[in-house]
């Protein structure tokens, strides 16, 4: 075992190096499988969904293997605490509003969304889930599973190292742009033709939520209440994205 921070520069530049990979590697990986392997037409991608898997599987491995060769001591049971609830659920119900009040008051029924209905479909059905039964299993993964993931890789792992080498404030800002990128990819293909208007202004709202999200873990010193406020605006998302998925597409 070494540990990073006791040991001579190499080492420390060796983490630094370990951390921008980490930071970098989901928008990569993001645009392999969904911009690289995306097909078009609603076509199944087997190549998308192992390059999917291959790629969370080395994401969310990577802070594990990480550890485990550098500091094990990091490894622990998420605490239970009271501190930080009611600033992110309450963070999480305002969001989902915002979203909720954004889509359906406005978007839904305007011109912006353009072909977006239609590439939504496209997404979901190259990943086998376009039926409700499918859809609401992803969505369940996506909301409970994926988002504890992302929580202790952004959060724990990439702000937690961030923290340990400058001050919490550019922490904070450094790990949100991070969490940002790979959104950057993912709405990009969802508003190709609104990418300054729309995609950009989601994606930085993203890097606020990751903001408030990293704010909130080391205000409560645990992952559960960050957790508890990603999974509840993810679940919103995924609402909107069913009724995206149920809207008619214009005649080819």
């Amino acid at each position: 075992m070494v540990d990073t921070d006791s040991k001579p520069s190499g080492l420390r530049w060796l983490a630094l190096a370990a951390l921008a990979f980490a930071m970098l590697f989901p928008a990569a990986m993001t645009w392999l499988y969904f911009v690289a392997l995306g097909h078009h037409g609603g076509e199944p991608g087997p190549a998308q969904s192992i390059a999917y898997a291959v790629g969370k599987t080395i994401q969310f491995g990577f802070p594990i293997l990480f550890f485990a060769m550098t500091r094990p001591s990091r490894f622990g049971l998420p605490k239970l605490t009271l501190h930080g609830w009611g600033l992110a659920i309450g963070f999480a119900l305002l969001t989902a509003l915002a979203m909720a009040t954004l889509y359906f008051g406005w978007l839904k029924h305007s011109s912006w969304l353009g072909d977006t209905p239609q590439r939504v479909r496209e997404k979901v059905e190259g990943f086998g889930i376009a039926s409700l039964p499918a859809f609401i299993a992803f969505a369940l993964f996506l909301s409970a599973i994926h988002s504890l993931l992302e929580e202790y890789y952004w959060r724990w792992f990439v702000f937690g190292e961030l923290r340990d080498r400058v001050s919490t404030p550019p922490a904070i800002v450094l790990s949100a742009l991070g969490f940002m990128l790979h959104h950057i990819v993912v709405l990009g293909v969802y508003f190709p033709d609104r990418f300054w208007t729309l995609a950009l202004p989601f994606s930085f709202g993203v890097a606020f939520g990751g903001a408030v999200w990293a704010w909130i873990y080391a205000r409560a010193d645990s992952l559960l209440p960050a957790w508890a406020s990603h999974a509840l605006i993810d679940a919103a998302i995924m609402v909107i994205g069913w009724n995206l998925l149920s809207m008619p597409l214009p005649p080819s």
